[in-house]
């Protein structure tokens, strides 16, 4: 019995598996293609914008990434920040937000139908295996003594189903982690610019030991402007009792 005979007599769940199989092959393929597209390295492009933000300002770098024409989910997430870096750190915040959440949208798009199809494929194989053992039973009960070729057709129809089934679960399966684990290292990199970007708007910050020398300088010239106009005061001070008093004198 050769392939074409199984097909035929495996009933029409068959042709649903073949359908499902179809479709997660074209799916696996579009999305491979399209996360290949966004998975480019965000390293150089995160570096050279934290450089042109420290040197230039937000507005600056945000010129730069557009002029590049990068459009992958960290670039985007990056261009959102610094749009609205010029409104605080707390808008630009809020707008990375709200860009992971639309790039997470796009990278795991498919990744849930192939979940799915993971998990019905092993329920439609079944219901075919089912199917093919009442098959079976029928001719058991129509038959006295069933030839060999009258059980094949509902045996076959039993296992070829339950074989088809399996392997589509198993190919979907394999194929739906492997792309979230792709689409997840792309998320990695947008993540890193929402955690990095604040800190850049914000600047550097000085430390425990340059600012405790500062703050020592502040007080010793402080005490030195004190010292130096405290001589002034006191001669100031000395002069005020040789004052005379010239409407107390009586006129002669």
């Amino acid at each position: 019995m050769n392939v074409l005979s199984l097909i035929q007599a495996a009933g029409p769940l068959l042709w649903v598996l073949l359908a499902l199989s179809v479709y997660t092959v074209y799916l696996v393929v579009l999305r491979v293609l399209e996360l290949s597209r966004l998975g480019q390295d965000p390293g150089a492009m995160i570096e050279r914008a934290r450089a042109t933000t420290a040197e230039s300002g937000a507005a600056a770098a945000l010129s730069e990434i557009d002029y590049a024409g990068v459009q992958t989910p960290t670039a985007n997430v990056l261009r959102a920040g610094l749009a609205r870096a010029d409104r605080g750190i707390g808008a630009a915040q809020a707008s990375m937000n709200g860009a992971i959440l639309q790039e997470d949208a796009q990278l795991y798009a498919g990744i849930s139908a192939l979940s799915t199809i993971a998990q019905i494929a092993p329920l439609i194989g079944l219901l075919g295996t089912v199917f093919g053992m009442v098959r079976s039973f029928i001719i058991f009960s129509q038959t006295s003594a069933p030839t060999p070729s009258q059980l094949a057709t509902g045996i076959s129809e039993a296992l070829v189903n339950t074989a088809g089934g399996l392997i589509v679960a198993i190919v979907a399966y394999v194929a739906r982690n492997a792309l979230r684990a792709r689409a997840d290292r792309i998320v990695a990199g947008a993540e890193r610019v929402r955690e990095e970007l604040p800190a850049w708007l914000s600047g550097p910050q000085p430390s425990p030991r340059t600012a405790a020398p500062a703050r020592a300088a502040q007080t010793a010239q402080t005490q030195t402007a004190q010292t130096q106009t405290a001589p002034a005061s006191a001669i100031t001070t000395s002069l005020a009792p040789l004052e005379f008093n010239f409407e107390a004198t009586p006129k002669s």
